[in-house]
């Protein structure tokens, strides 16, 4: 009896994805450590509830997984509507959704919910893909990343297109259509600044030149850039940075913990972090080359990309290359909702890994 449910504890569990995670989670208690100790505690609630979580998802086998998309999916966008329609405002934003008991981030569902729904749908279309099908699929697509986009919540939606960007990529998305596409978008960003929301339009002319806000809007980028700058190659040393014990890195445990990190261990240890995300991104692309069905390959393929999105948009922000969009740090950030979707990404790596050899019909 023991021995089987030592099994049914050890068996789903991918050895390298388990390293790779852990590796990223003490990362995340020593930075959180430094930036913020009050919230170590926490942080530890909310990385034992996301490994439950994750080994629940592991345990599903991938066409459990894909009996769940379109309900998930649905459930989602009917939320979203939801939160368009009565969702509570909070800093000039509508985004969350009052259940009485509790508050949800619909939007958050939607980054697993999207690949999902998208490669079951390209499963289930398999035997014979048309431009049609395609054009589908980014309806699907662009359907929940307006209503988030609505919100406003442009972190998010660029999170979600890119979940659903990326599965219909990988499902043969041909390379004219997308030149094509990029090529209509570079036409239409003129067009496109016009609907954009002030805040938003100021991000990034605030990316252009911090400077002509120093003490505002520029604030953020500004201070973060000098705590990565003044690390150094070997860095300050563990809670020895004077950008964030001082106080001057913004939302240093959330969006901008990477300042916090790089200011303390250097470039080294960024080239360490950057090796760990490396491996995960691997790993999990091996896993998707392996995948028994379509329907696998794309969502591991989906999943993994994911990851590195949430990397290089947060490393990108915190160092000044791209806009400040509010998108956390992978597995190191604090954030309770975030941690959970993230660990059910790595739950469903696991999952398609146990299940890879076998055939399914």
């Amino acid at each position: 009896m023991i021995r089987n449910l030592w099994l049914k504890l050890v068996a789903p569990i991918d050895g390298p994805l388990a390293a790779i995670l852990g590796l990223l989670l003490l990362t995340a208690l020593g930075a959180m450590a430094s930036a913020s100790p009050e919230r170590l505690t926490t942080l530890l609630t909310h990385m034992a509830i996301a490994l439950v979580v994750m080994h629940v998802v592991a345990q599903l086998p991938p066409q459990r997984l894909m009996h769940l998309a379109l309900p998930v999916y649905v459930v989602g966008l009917l939320l979203l509507v939801a939160v368009a329609l009565f969702g509570d405002i909070s800093k000039g934003a509508r985004r969350w959704l009052n259940l009485g008991f509790m508050r949800i981030q619909p939007s958050e569902l939607m980054k697993i919910a999207m690949p999902l729904m998208l490669a079951w749908y390209f499963q289930k279309h398999e035997a014979m893909l048309r431009y049609r099908e395609y054009a589908v699929a980014t309806l699907i697509l662009l359907v929940p990343v307006a209503l988030i986009a609505r919100q406003p919540d442009l972190g998010t939606s660029i999170l979600v297109f890119s979940a659903g960007f990326f599965v219909i990529f990988f499902a043969g998305l041909p390379w004219k259509v997308i030149i094509g596409l990029a090529a209509t978008a570079g036409a239409a960003a003129p067009f496109a600044w016009h609907l954009l929301h002030d805040y938003q339009r100021q991000r990034i002319l605030t990316l252009l030149d911090p400077e002509k806000d120093p003490l505002g809007k520029g604030f953020h980028i500004i201070q973060s850039t000098i705590a990565i700058g003044s690390g150094g190659i070997l860095g300050k040393g563990w809670g020895q940075g004077t950008q964030a014990q001082l106080e001057f890195i913004p939302e240093r445990h959330t969006d901008f913990i990477f300042a916090v990190y790089s200011e303390e261990f250097g470039l080294l240890g960024n080239f360490a972090l950057l090796v760990i995300y490396a491996l995960l991104i691997g790993r999990g692309l091996m896993i998707a080359m392996q995948a028994a069905t379509l329907f696998s390959r794309l969502l591991a393929g989906a999943v993994t990309l994911i990851f590195f999105t949430y990397a290089f948009v947060n490393m990108g922000m915190v160092s000044g290359i791209l806009p400040v969009v509010g998108v956390p740090l992978p597995f190191v950030s604090y954030g309770g909702t975030a941690l959970v979707t993230l660990c059910i990404g790595i739950g469903i790596l696991m999952s398609i890994s146990k299940n890879r050899m076998l055939v399914q019909k």
